[in-house]
């Protein structure tokens, strides 16, 4: 059915609620759009966002260049100090090749280019130190591959199984990491692991295993 326009009598009531409805939505959207309150929240939580991502950012980058800086102060050293190592070995080399039964028959002389040559070794080993070389002591301690370099085996029941009990070569450890590692030999033949009460005993102290 048509009215005189020839418009669909029917049609009428859906277009009038379309248009209500788009009316009803151009007034809401003109209010938010007049809303300066509402405009000033939205804008003043974005930035406040980006500020906190800001800082975030800033922080972490502070924190990686203080790391960084701190690892090229104390690893800087790393390269001189391992050729530095090598002098160290000399020295003792040097040292060792004389038995100690003929450091009591030579005479003052060579007495004294003996002293030289140790007290040559402990200034040089200060010196490493001081910019953060120390020497590894892992005799007696359980073998760790982060450390040492297993060498040979020693038969040994009387300690615990990978116990380092002979150093071939000293070690050496420059802040957090390994310089060198040692080069050592380790027990076989001894128990397996300590056990877990003695596990969390201080070095050189005993546990009580009836308390």
């Amino acid at each position: 059915m048509t009215d005189e326009n020839n418009t669909p009598v029917d049609q009428e009531p859906e277009a009038a609620a379309a248009a209500a409805d788009n009316a009803s939505q151009a007034e809401a959207a003109g209010e938010d759009a007049l809303d300066p309150i509402a405009a000033l929240t939205a804008e003043n939580a974005e930035l406040k966002d980006r500020a906190l991502r800001t800082m975030a950012e800033m922080e972490n980058l502070r924190r990686r260049t203080e790391k960084e800086i701190k690892d090229t102060r104390v690893y800087a050293v790393s390269s001189f100090a391992r050729d530095m190592l090598s002098v160290s070995d000399n020295l003792r080399r040097a040292l060792d090749s004389v038995p100690e039964e003929l450091r009591t028959a030579i005479d003052d002389g060579i007495k004294a280019l003996i002293e030289g040559v140790e007290m040559t070794e402990r200034d040089l080993l200060s010196q490493l130190e001081k910019h953060g070389v120390k020497k590894l002591q892992p005799e007696g301690q359980k073998f760790d591959p982060n450390f040492h370099q297993a060498m040979f085996e020693v038969p040994n029941p009387n300690v615990p199984n990978n116990t380092v009990v002979q150093v071939v070569q000293a070690g050496y450890q420059i802040g957090d990491r390994v310089l060198r590692p040692a080069m050592v030999g380790v027990a076989k033949g001894g128990p397996k692991e300590m056990p877990a009460a003695d596990a969390t005993a201080e070095p050189g102290q005993t546990v009580d295993k009836n308390a």
